[in-house]
């Protein structure tokens, strides 16, 4: 199946298919890796989920191959006809998942990406946050110093001669490391063709970082033409600053498209507490979106979130976050305002919820004027309901639904004096984070709780 995506200037064939699952999922990073390349509008981009039929005529007017597979091997046809494709001067795109498995089997592979993994050297350092720096060759594939990651730390690999590291990262013992320095990012040649490797990309959410999204996307372009043009000047905004904090639940992969399309909004994110609140907040970030579900706390954790709140910053709390922190009151009667309770504690009975219901969100009669609801229509979505939730007095709504299932707050202010707070109920499925009012209403809460302006004291 072959699916064209955007008309531009350079075509990339993006070879998929099959991969090692559950340890990675080739869907998932698919629809990560065309959106990168879309967005950057420099890409002609189609899919082949038959890789394995590949033939000289499939190649037929491409400049560069990205291959997303660790499946079963491809027939020796396959195979030649890639190998003289980039022989012939052409690009090849590869990373993370295919620099083991079969491929390694298939000689002129290794030889195209410039490294092999001896089996019994496999392994990673456990994911975690961790700064990718760009060596002197880099040139124009680099940006700047270093860039964050925040994704599986591959070790122990060995590069064949004449291959360029271009980018490394130290491997941290305490974290199932080298302690050594491991490369990152590479480059090799392949007779007349130009190949372009990393070892990062685990997940959608390690595409989804910027500093990851940069980097390949020069990787393609620079493996189907051998240089990389200026990146056109951006406007000088100032951005709020936004930290995201996961874990303790799923979320489609769709949360980091939407959180892409965040105009006038830095972002990054924590995918642990640990990594969250290591250190004070307020300093570094104007508004903290929570996406996460933790019915306890640590005292860490409760000293950087109420010094954020106390500074005046903003909290967006999105869909499951409503169930945080049961074991700290505070937090939901004085700043969210709210609370979905998972078991019955004295005084209030556990809520309930409904999943994948089609329900209607309209704006409050009087509110519709309120900042975070500027462009934001009346939402139709098929969601997650929650009933019998516990509502502060102070709350301001600000959407509402009449569905007998949900309580009417939908969309609320939370009733802090000083802080911006915001809760947003929905967010539980992939048609919510694809729907473009949805969009708007989260980036406005953003913006709403990261402006000294937000809330009046």
């Amino acid at each position: 199946m072959m699916v064209p995506l955007l008309l531009a200037s350079i075509k990339v064939l993006l070879l998929t298919g099959a991969s090692d699952e559950p340890h990675h999922h080739w869907r998932e990073t698919t629809a990560s890796i065309r959106e990168l390349l879309d967005e950057s509008g420099r890409f002609e981009v189609f899919v082949n989920e038959e890789p394995r039929a590949l033939s000289a005529a499939a190649l037929e007017g491409f400049e560069v191959v990205v291959v997303n597979y660790n499946g079963p091997r491809w027939p020796a046809a396959a195979e030649q006809t890639l190998a003289q494709f980039v022989r012939d001067g052409h690009g090849l795109v590869a990373f993370h998942l295919s620099s083991y498995g079969p491929f390694s089997e298939w000689t002129d592979w290794v030889q195209m990406i410039g490294a092999h993994w001896d089996k019994d050297k496999i392994g990673h350092q456990r994911r975690w946050a961790f700064d990718v720096e760009w060596t002197e060759k880099a040139g124009a594939l680099g940006s700047g110093a270093k860039f964050v990651a925040v994704d599986e730390l591959y070790h122990r690999l060995t590069l064949l001669p004449g291959t360029e590291v271009i980018a490394s990262a130290t491997s941290r013992k305490d974290l199932g490391g080298t302690g050594n320095r491991e490369p990152q990012i590479w480059t090799n040649r392949f007779g007349a063709g130009r190949v372009f490797f990393t070892t990062l990309g685990h997940d959608p959410a390690a595409f989804h970082q910027e500093g990851m999204r940069g980097a390949f996307g020069r990787g393609v372009e620079w493996a189907a033409t051998g240089s990389v043009a200026p990146a056109a000047p951006q406007p000088q905004t100032a951005n709020v600053r936004l930290l995201v904090v996961t874990s303790g639940h799923g979320y489609p992969n769709e949360f980091y498209a939407v959180l892409h399309r965040l105009r006038g909004v830095e972002w990054r994110h924590a995918a642990t507490h640990e990594e969250a609140f290591a250190r004070p907040l307020q300093e570094r970030y104007d508004v903290v979106l929570l996406h996460d579900m933790h019915d306890t706390t640590t005292p860490k954790t409760r000293e950087r979130l109420r010094a954020f709140v106390e500074a005046g910053k903003g909290v967006v709390s999105l869909h499951h976050a409503i169930v945080n922190y049961t074991d700290w009151p505070w937090w939901y009667e004085e700043v969210v305002g709210g609370k979905y309770f998972v078991k019955p504690v004295e005084g209030h009975a556990a809520s309930r919820y409904h999943e994948d219901v089609d329900f209607l969100v309209t704006p409050v009669k009087g509110r519709e004027k309120h900042p975070v609801l500027a462009g934001v229509p009346a939402l139709w979505v098929n969601d997650e309901l929650y009933r019998g939730m516990w509502h502060s007095p102070r709350i301001e709504v600000l959407m509402e639904t009449t569905h007998p299932e949900n309580d009417r707050p939908v969309v609320y202010v939370g009733p802090h004096p000083t802080a911006r707070s915001v809760f947003i109920q929905l967010g539980h499925s992939a048609q919510t984070m694809r729907d473009p009012a949805f969009q708007r209403l989260l980036e406005n809460a953003v913006h709403w709780t990261g402006s000294p302006q937000g809330k009046k004291p």
